[in-house]
């Protein structure tokens, strides 16, 4: 596995390891095979580790946590503190304020079993608090040899310019996938490309829907978030899986499968991009690392571009009220 860097020299993996899903929102899951999943991942040199506090809430740490307890050395560990949520998992609300960063990193170290952490980004930016407030407090985290790099989720372009000013960032984390281009359009990307912040690209899989693998709604568990997204319901379902059908065709005379195709193209956007694939499953893990070997030519590239241009996606990629906290 390559690597790349992230802003001022942060190394990682040239692919990371999402592990949400192993927690919560996409359906049931394994403790065992999730761990087994993380100890694969090392092995094929996929050490760049996405978690966050809000993720169980809470258990997706601690799960990470005892994955790396003895091979803490050879992981970068990268995790989110904003989205408040209560031990029940109730939402509380989004928060910025200097206190709560401090709280919110000293509880991650704890759960995380580690004594600092390597990447460490706001996930939403609270409206409420000024963003030199927030990152302010980041920088004094860095200071006390708690954190290494900071990170931001979701910010826009102006917040991400106030942000940097106050001390660098090294990552910014947004949705970027074939079905989400928003960023290159938005501003985003061409901000933290002119800053030299890096791009990590969450969900480059579409939610699992890039994979092929689903073909109805009632592919979904029922417990699975996707059944309140936007693009898997409705018309919008059925748009949408016409257009990996013609990934799935481009696919298929490349030789690879659709996660593979898909996540090339994410790879090929630039080396200051690293997407994030979330799976818990080994065979998963092993099929997207693959992708590293894809070589895209010129040509497959305008080919999927015509197949899957800047918003060709039916839908929003969060209800109204998730929609409402990014790009901010």
């Amino acid at each position: 596995m390559d690597r790349r860097t992230l802003g001022q020299g942060l190394a990682v993996s040239e692919l990371g390891l999402g592990c949400m899903g192993m927690s919560e929102f996409y359906g049931s899951g394994s403790e065992s095979e999730s761990i087994a999943t993380i100890h694969r991942a090392l092995d094929l040199g996929i050490d760049f580790l996405d978690t966050a506090d809000m993720y169980g809430p809470f258990t997706n740490e601690r799960l990470v946590g005892r994955a790396i307890a003895d091979r803490r050395d050879g992981v970068v560990v990268a995790t989110k503190f904003g989205n408040s949520r209560g031990e029940s998992g109730e939402f509380l609300g989004i928060r910025g304020d200097a206190a709560y960063v401090r709280q919110a990193c000293d509880a991650s170290l704890q759960r995380l079993g580690v004594d600092h952490i390597d990447l460490y980004y706001q996930h939403r930016v609270d409206p409420s608090v000024p963003i030199e407030e927030t990152v302010g407090a980041m920088a004094e985290l860095v200071a006390a040899g708690k954190v290494r790099y900071l990170g931001l989720s979701e910010a826009g372009p102006e917040t991400i310019r106030r942000a940097h000013a106050v001390h660098p960032i090294a990552a910014l984390q947004t949705e970027w996938s074939l079905w989400t281009r928003d960023v290159e359009e938005n501003g985003v990307l061409a901000t933290v490309r002119e800053l030299g912040i890096g791009f990590v690209a969450y969900s480059p899989l579409g939610r699992g829907f890039l994979t092929g693998r689903f073909q109805s709604f009632d592919d979904f568990p029922a417990d699975d978030y996707r059944r309140n997204s936007p693009r898997f319901q409705g018309e919008n379902f059925g748009k949408n899986l016409d257009l990996v059908r013609e990934v799935e065709s481009l696919a298929r005379e490349k030789g690879v499968t659709p996660s593979q195709l898909a996540l090339a193209w994410v790879l090929a956007q630039g080396d200051d991009v690293v997407p994030i694939p979330g799976t818990k499953r080994v065979k998963y893990l092993e099929e997207n690392a693959g992708a590293a070997d894809v070589e895209l030519s010129a040509d497959d590239l305008r080919r999927i571009d015509e197949v899957f241009p800047v918003g060709a996606a039916a839908g929003t990629r969060y209800p109204e009220a998730g929609m409402r906290n990014v790009n901010r």
